[in-house]
């Protein structure tokens, strides 16, 4: 990747806050699901930055979208 380049990962992101909402308890549901079928989990916008820290990079914006899921952008740190 070059030293300008962006990295967009799509995926769900996991609510700061769970409450009683619907958002909260299909987001609940999936990670329950995740972690049973496939031994993965969601993570919230504070781990994603965590990991992207980790790997080089800086999480600079998340962009919610219709489909429930988020396209999260970063760069090289």
């Amino acid at each position: 990747m070059p030293s300008h380049g962006e990295l967009l990962i799509v995926e769900g992101v996991y609510p700061a806050r769970i409450d009683q909402s619907l958002e909260s308890r299909g987001a609940a549901a999936n990670d329950v699901n995740m972690l049973v079928a496939a031994g993965g989990r969601q993570r919230s916008e504070a781990e994603f930055r965590d990991l992207f820290a980790a790997s080089g990079f800086k999480l600079t914006q998340v962009f919610a979208t219709p489909a429930r899921v988020c396209v999260i952008q970063g760069e090289r740190a």
